[in-house]
């Protein structure tokens, strides 16, 4: 019985790589790619010269079969998205089920994934919190968002340039405008940011300057009142 590596990549910075990673994508019998010639380049890059295979969500009930044969078979297999670690809101999920489910050994090594970083450096509470990953684009996202109401965990959402403003203010309606919140873009690369404040801020900011880059927004739970004795 072979095993299933699920491999972090950087999600900006290529020095994000770690040792075991390299390794591991050297001496796989074979790596799954979400886009092989992203891929390409960062295995280039640490001159890792291996067989790359296109594993992605388009695709992947249609050959995560084959790939838990080879795997049974006793080939090692590496599993990579584009950036982060696969499973959180990218293509892996569907084939470690299955691999589980075989029998098959799945091993996860540590690495880059963007919301840690943000969730860290937002200043909120960071001891219990909700990854929300990417709401719907459109329907139910205004049920996913009200449903989050009485939340008291620090949440977390990914989100695309285009649709962070309207996220912020989807939040202010249902949360408040004096809700804290921190937007972080571009995590690990040059024009690392993030920016801090009630969610009234946040939307007063973002309505002049237009998001950019990769975006991961972090919101303050509700607050518990206290009871009186």
């Amino acid at each position: 019985m072979g095993i299933l590596y699920i491999v972090p990549t950087p999600v900006g910075n290529m020095e994000d790589m770690t040792l075991r990673a390299v390794r591991t994508l050297k001496e796989a019998d074979l790596v799954l790619a979400e886009d092989t010639r992203t891929s390409g380049v960062l295995l280039k890059h640490y001159d890792i010269k291996n067989h790359l295979v296109s594993h992605h969500k388009f695709n992947e009930h249609g050959t995560t079969a084959g790939i838990v044969e080879r795997l049974k078979a006793g080939q090692t297999i590496a599993l990579i998205s584009d950036a982060g670690t696969p499973g959180i809101s990218d293509p892996g999920f569907f084939l470690v089920r299955e691999a589980v489910r075989a029998g098959v050994e799945v091993q996860t090594l540590p690495g880059a994934t963007a919301f840690v970083p943000a969730l860290v450096s937002s200043g909120l509470p960071c001891d219990r919190f909700v990854f929300e990953g990417f709401l719907p684009p459109k329907k139910g996202r205004q049920s996913r968002i009200e449903a989050l109401r009485e939340e008291e965990r620090t949440m977390v959402f990914y989100e695309s340039p285009y649709r962070t403003l309207k996220l912020l203010e989807q939040l202010k309606e249902v949360f408040g405008s004096e809700r804290r919140a921190s937007v972080c873009r571009e995590i690990s690369k040059l024009h690392e940011e993030s920016r801090r404040g009630t969610l009234e801020e946040l939307v007063s900011h973002f309505s002049q300057t237009e998001p950019r880059g990769e975006i991961v927004v972090v919101v303050e739970g509700k607050r518990r009142v206290k009871s009186e004795e």
